[in-house]
Parts: structure tokens; sequence; C-alpha cells
């Protein structure tokens, strides 16, 4: 499903690896490219940072900062790294520093819809939350366990991002109003 506007997304990778340039980053690309391709969603931007609790707060409280219309500049980040339980993993710690409201339920259902595949899915510590109008998810920094967990998720992205936008209206409120100019009727 491509949302109209299409969805402005960023994409970070975290790894103290990568971000000295001693590895490549495979996740932070291929994660770009399912956003693409799936959601047709406009990549607006990448970067790669170490396990730095406070280089990656301040990084999604950047991306999350409205234009001066008040407007989320970017409806989705995706991190990919740092959620699992080795010491220097804290992005779950550096999103919920900044997170304005915690959504458990988005990684909650990565990790069921991933378990048919392996149970260390459930070894990622992922969190998934917003600040303002900007919903942002933490998968693992794997290739493997970055792209599974989008793609258990890919299916009710555009819906979550249409709701974040303040674009839906499917609670049966007959008269509804969006504040974005439109609204989103779902079929239920």
């Amino acid at each position: 499903m491509t949302l109209d506007p299409p969805v402005r997304a960023a994409v970070l990778t975290v790894s103290d690896r990568c971000s000295r340039g001693e590895a490549t980053d495979t996740s932070g690309p291929a994660l770009c490219a399912m956003l693409r391709e799936r959601v047709g969603a406009e990549i607006v931007a990448t970067r790669c940072l170490p396990d730095d609790i406070d280089q990656l707060a301040r990084c999604f409280a950047e991306w999350s900062r409205v234009d001066e219309r008040g407007d989320a500049r970017i409806d989705l980040i995706i991190s990919t790294g740092g959620t699992g339980l080795a010491p220097r993993d804290v992005t779950p710690e550096a999103a919920k520093s900044v997170l304005e409201r915690e959504h458990s339920g988005l990684m909650e259902l990565a990790r069921l819809r991933c378990l048919s595949k392996t149970p260390r899915t459930f070894l990622s510590r992922g969190v998934a939350g917003t600040i303002g109008r900007t919903l942002i998810l933490t998968l693992p920094g794997s290739l493997r366990g970055s792209t599974e967990n989008l793609e258990a998720i890919l299916d009710i992205l555009p819906h979550a991002i249409e709701t974040v936008r303040g674009e839906v209206q499917d609670d049966g409120r007959p008269n509804a109003v969006a504040v974005t100019g439109k609204v989103v009727r779902h079929e239920r």
C-alpha cells in the first residue's frame, strides 16, 4: 500500500564497527530498499552511529522535529542494531528517553510473527513509539533479523502511519473532520 503523500522515512544504523568503517552496513540499505519497494517510501535521511545512548537519542529527536507548518518532516524512523543483550546495546534506552508515547504492541507483533522462523527473535529488546507525528521502530542489527522484523509488520505499517499523521477515521465517528484535510475511512 502506497500512501499519498508518500511515507517520508529515515533509517539509522547503530553499530560501533560500521561507524568506524571496520564493517559494511548491510541492514540499513536493505531496510531502505524494502521501504521504497513495499511501501513506496521516500528515504529522506540515513545515518550510521556508534552504540552511544546520547548520540542515538539526539538523532531520534532531531529527525522527529516538525517543519515550519508544524508537520512532521519524517513520518517513520527505523533503526537497526543495538537492541540485543550485549552491554553496549542501548538503542531501546535511547529511544525510550525521547519517546512521547510507547507502543509496545508493534514490536510484540513483530517478535510473535518471527517466532516460527527462530525463537531468538525474543532476544531483541526492540521498542516502538512516537514523538509527535513520527513513528519510531527499533529493529535488530543483523540483516536477517532487521528485514524479517520489518516484513512482519509491513502489512499494518501504512495504516499505523496514517493514524499517526491524524488521517484515519475508522472508529465510527460519522462526522469527523481531519486536521490534515483528508479522512481515510477503512472498511471494517
